[in-house]
């Protein structure tokens, strides 16, 4: 990329991964301006042809198109609502970690002092940033997020979810869910099979082919949820029932840690006392749609 064509980017917050969003930008030809409190955070980026702006008002005069990733979004308020800051004509691009009220929040807060904004989420480490392998999310105004793709693209690759500030905090702690529930159970698995001298090695192999075959199900389960319909087209959720009161007994017995299944066996009690054990698995959906009684 030309960096006389290349559009100019400020990256406000130079923690693991602002600076490597920075990085990525200069990678690709942006002029980047950076900005933080412990400026010698940016030496390396500055011997990489990164400018070091002396305040953050000179940051954001460095260019119409501002990264915030700072600790917080009250640090970003803090940095950004200075008397001495104008953020008015500015497009912020806010890849912070909050939840999706803050996110909502902070639009409103952009708004009402004549900035643009765009709610991000990184689901990538520091390392990944500036491959495929990044998956940066996005939500606002779609005209916003199509008038900046080009240059977003730099860090990874870049999803839009929707006009709502809010969906890309959504997403990033639905991943999360996913992410953690998927290597819970794996370990789950893992800690019994070690009672009979199975290596961790060997039984990832076999948990990785049940978890990608789970994967195939959740386009059909996803379609009954949108439905609110869910015929017992695999098994019934007393028969699943069954099996879990299995896997809790078979953990037990061998000393090995059942509160996991026994957390999903008791929403599933529940499923079926409410009428539902003759429905298929997607059903419990209405018990992870309710406050938890802990």
């Amino acid at each position: 990329m030309n960096n006389e064509t290349a559009t100019p980017v400020t990256v406000i917050g130079l923690g693991l991964m602002g600076r490597a969003l920075a990085g990525a930008f200069l990678r690709a030809g942006h002029p980047t301006t950076v900005w933080n409190r412990t400026t010698s955070k940016a030496d390396t980026l500055v011997a990489e042809g990164a400018r070091m702006a002396p305040t953050v008002g000179d940051a954001l005069d460095a260019g119409s198109l501002v990264i915030v990733c700072v600790t917080d979004y009250p640090a970003m308020y803090e940095l950004l609502g200075a008397s001495a800051v104008e953020p008015a004509g500015k497009m912020l691009i806010n890849l912070t970690s909050g939840d999706s009220a803050q996110a909502r929040e902070a639009a409103r807060w952009a708004e009402q002092r004549g900035a643009r904004y765009l709610d991000g989420a990184i689901m990538a480490i520091p390392s990944g940033i500036g491959t495929a392998d990044a998956v940066i999310l996005q939500s606002g105004p779609q005209s916003d997020f199509e008038a900046h793709r080009s240059t977003l693209e730099a860090l990874g690759t870049v999803g839009y979810l929707g006009a709502d500030h809010g969906l890309a905090s959504l997403y990033d702690v639905a991943g999360l869910a996913m992410m953690w529930s998927v290597l819970n159970a794996w370990l789950q698995g893992t800690a019994l099979v070690r009672t009979a001298g199975v290596d961790a090695a060997t039984y990832a192999s076999f948990a990785r082919q049940i978890a990608v075959g789970v994967a195939e199900w959740l386009p059909g389960y996803a379609e009954q949820i949108d439905r609110g319909s869910f015929p017992a087209e695999v098994s019934a959720l007393e028969t699943d029932a069954r099996a879990m009161a299995h896997l809790i007994e078979e953990s037990e017995a061998l000393g090995v840690n059942a509160e996991l299944p026994r957390l999903i066996k008791a929403m599933a009690d529940r499923s079926i006392a409410a009428g539902h054990g003759g429905e298929q698995y997607p059903v419990l959906i209405e018990e992870f749609g309710k406050p938890g009684n802990g």
